[in-house]
């Protein structure tokens, strides 16, 4: 074969999301040859759905906080199986990145006094989210594809990668074969070291707040190129997106608003979040409505609501509310924050100026004006905390020449997220990908895969299109997928998840021989029958892991296994690889030791 395009580089990246371009911007300023790949246009990722902002300790809206308050948060958040050398970078370096965002014209919402402006966020003890509205990934990218283009690095949009290239099974991999969306131009690239940034795996469920892209690309190239994933049960369920009406659900609602007050409440009217606040979180939790809407305004003597306890806690108690017949009208329950108008004479425009796009979003496609009346709201499938398991400095994969970034990674947020730490994730893992990536690169050289690893590749990317026409169609096999997946959600128990591990097995085959015979241009068939391999390899490793962990932790609640168990689950982390008869193993990998001085901040700030 030798219907191909040949490209030559140094660092391909894949994705053009926020971590994508970061990593890209710092390969290229390293002196890499760098290309870069989107499925869509550049500045389209979806990086801009994130709208709350990003988590750093800058101190500039309580002077209280620190890299080793934010380190401890994000531990405690992560159920303690987070990687910590990660967190502990994640902490220390969030406050650069951001300043340097607003150096390359980032337009931040400002204090009073002129410096970045920072919210209230589930999870963080203090205010500690730098924003922009609530259109915070939004500027994001803007900033940061100004700032590629004008690196004059190699940009590839609409364009897919297919395959990863290598001499042999968990060998250094060598570059990347992929097609151009529209016309099915296939392209080959070479390249001394691949990042990998290429988002989640939500499309695998019915309710989402991902974009169409997010279909588990890399976590699935990874495992496929021998490199391990890790923590794969944890899926983070956001527990605010759209209910209502049916074509927007799952569209998200940022807890931007909670941090602007915004309260949850039943049919009854009650905030029943107050009626269920961990022990681990009562000492900085309010158990009043008057604490918490102190804390809201600043009052440094107050507690957080327990609106803005974790997303996971969140997202079960609304849960609870829906199945015990005291949610809203169309299964969720209500996120009010048109209630402002009894601590505030100007509230509407106040709520306007501080939330913008969910004013905009809820008038436009529900009909809701946010400022009169409350929405409504349920959990939506949002982020998955496992990925690519990689080196907490470098971000290099257990496969030489593979690094990931950004939520295709594993390590920094263990059991579940805090909410503004994955737009950070993004900028500080982003650099630290491009940057040892075009070290490794230039260290290690770029030799080029062989004629038969191509071939290979190629003719898998074409194999969709040469079954013949009248069978099974691509999009029937992930409306099944879809639907499987019910069975690995918010709340599981054993028999359901065994259920959904042999659905998806049942699947395989379906998948492997559903058509798409249109031709390569313009053929949407085509694209989501390849997707379909990486969406059924990240379901099996979600249901297969989280089907071991005995024990609800994080994100992960087992009907059947209410209770944490640390005895039992709390030192290690599952990690998934392809085994050499093909089949998909799950093991065990035991935490890294913390180092004392680790131990002592989280020990210090347990109670905060």
């Amino acid at each position: 074969m030798s219907d191909w395009v040949t490209h030559e580089h140094d660092v391909v990246v894949i994705g053009a999301g926020g971590a994508g371009i970061r990593a890209a911007i710092e390969a290229s300023a390293s002196g890499a040859r760098t290309a870069l790949i989107c499925k869509s246009l550049l500045g389209k990722a979806h990086t801009v759905m994130a709208e709350g902002g990003m988590a750093a300790a800058m101190a500039h809206n309580d002077d209280r906080d620190s890299w080793k308050v934010h380190f401890a948060d994000t531990m405690r958040g992560g159920q303690y199986l987070n990687n910590w050398r990660m967190a502990e970078l994640h902490a220390k370096e969030a406050p650069e990145r951001v300043r340097e965002l607003e150096a390359w014209g980032a337009v931040f919402d400002r204090t009073k006094d002129g410096r970045i402006n920072q919210r209230n966020f589930g999870g963080h003890r203090f205010p500690r989210l730098a924003h922009v509205g609530d259109r915070t990934g939004l500027e994001l990218i803007r900033t940061l594809q100004d700032h590629c283009v004008h690196k004059g690095i190699d940009v590839y949009m609409e364009t897919t990668v297919s395959a990863l290239l290598q001499d042999s099974p968990g060998s250094r991999v060598l570059g990347c074969v992929g097609y151009d969306r529209q016309t099915g131009q296939l392209h080959v690239w070479h390249a001394g070291a691949v990042v990998l940034a290429t988002g989640g795996v939500g499309k695998a469920f019915k309710v989402t707040s991902n974009s169409w892209e997010y279909t588990g690309d890399g976590h699935s190239l990874a495992y496929h190129a021998g490199a391990e994933l890790m923590d794969m049960e944890f899926v983070q369920f956001h527990p605010t997106g759209m209910v209502w009406p049916p074509s927007v659900r799952g569209i998200l609602v940022t807890e931007g608003v909670r941090g602007e007050g915004g309260v949850l409440r039943n049919k009854e009217g009650r905030r029943f979040m107050f009626d269920d606040i961990p022990d681990n979180y009562k000492p900085s939790t309010a158990d009043n409505e008057d604490e918490g809407w102190r804390y809201v305004t600043g009052d440094k003597s107050a507690r957080r609501p327990p609106e803005l306890l974790t997303r996971d806690h969140v997202a079960r108690c609304i849960n609870r509310e829906v199945k015990a017949g005291r949610g809203s009208p169309h299964g969720g329950v209500f996120l009010d924050v048109s209630w402002l108008k009894s601590k505030m004479k100007d509230h509407e425009a106040h709520i306007k100026k501080k939330l913008p796009s969910m004013y905009h979003q809820f008038i436009t496609l529900a009909g809701v004006d946010i400022t009169r009346e409350p929405m409504e709201v349920g959990p939506t499938m949002h982020y998955i905390m496992g990925g690519v398991r990689v080196d907490g400095d470098t971000q290099m994969s257990s496969v030489d020449g593979l690094f990931a970034a950004g939520e295709v990674a594993a390590g920094l947020h263990g059991a579940n997220r805090l909410g503004g730490n994955s737009l950070s994730d993004l900028i500080v893992f982003g650099k630290r990908a491009g940057e040892f990536a075009a070290r490794f690169a230039r260290e290690k050289g770029a030799p080029r895969a062989g004629n038969a690893a191509i071939d290979a590749a190629v003719r898998t990317t074409l194999e969709p299109l040469a079954r013949p026409d009248g069978r099974e169609g691509p999009y029937q096999v992930q409306y099944a997928l879809q639907e499987v997946m019910q069975g690995v959600g918010i709340v599981r128990e054993e028999k359901e998840m065994a259920q959904a591990i042999e659905g998806i097995e049942a699947l395989k085959p379906r998948a492997a021989a559903c058509s798409a015979p249109k031709g390569r241009a313009y053929n949407p068939g085509w694209h989501t029958a390849l997707d379909l391999r990486h969406m059924l390899t990240c379901a099996e490793a979600i249901a297969r892991s989280a089907i071991e962990r005995k024990e609800s932790r994080g994100a992960q609640f087992r009907e059947d296994f209410p209770k944490k168990d640390d005895a039992n689950f709390g030192t290690f982390n599952h990690v998934v690889r392809k085994g050499s008869d093909g089949r998909m193993q799950v093991s065990r990998r035991p935490l890294a030791p913390i180092r004392d001085d680790l131990k002592q901040v989280i020990e210090e700030n347990k109670n905060i």
